[in-house]
């Protein structure tokens, strides 16, 4: 049977974690030679970098929410929606929609983690015309 809501506290401990900029158990939760795919492109190798990559990050921005939407659970995968909100201090501030493919290794831990970004600024370009309208920009990241 697929443990889900220790699946899901486990998830919501490494959001929690970037809300408040403190490793809770970074080691514990991912396997030690986990892989971690960032939508944009970055791929992390081992909870060690994994780690490195999180104390760094914090040190450039902070997250201000990482709000789950649903979970979805099939054998030793997990699906999380989520929106994800963050500030760096150079000023930006991003935000958008995702979801998180997670598999689990046997005793419980984060082996894979692919994240895919989409624009919360979503827009119907057929609004005015048969003939699409789409908007002057680039694609941010993903």
């Amino acid at each position: 049977m697929i443990p889900i809501q220790s699946r899901e506290k486990t998830i919501r401990l490494w959001f929690d974690m970037w809300l408040q900029k403190q490793d809770l158990g970074i080691a514990d939760i991912f396997s030690y030679d986990a892989i971690y795919i960032e939508s944009w492109g970055p791929k992390y190798k081992g909870s060690e970098l994994i780690k490195h990559w999180f104390t760094e990050w914090n040190n450039r921005g902070s997250v201000l929410a990482w709000n789950v939407k649903q979970f979805f659970h099939k054998e030793d995968q997990t699906l999380v929606e989520w929106y994800f909100k963050n500030t760096m201090v150079d000023g930006r501030i991003e935000e958008f929609d995702g979801i998180s493919l997670i598999q689990w290794t046997q005793d419980e831990k984060i082996c894979f983690l692919k994240e895919f970004g989409c624009n919360i600024n979503n827009y119907n370009p057929y609004q005015n015309s048969l003939t699409p309208q789409f908007k002057d920009q680039n694609a941010i990241w993903f």
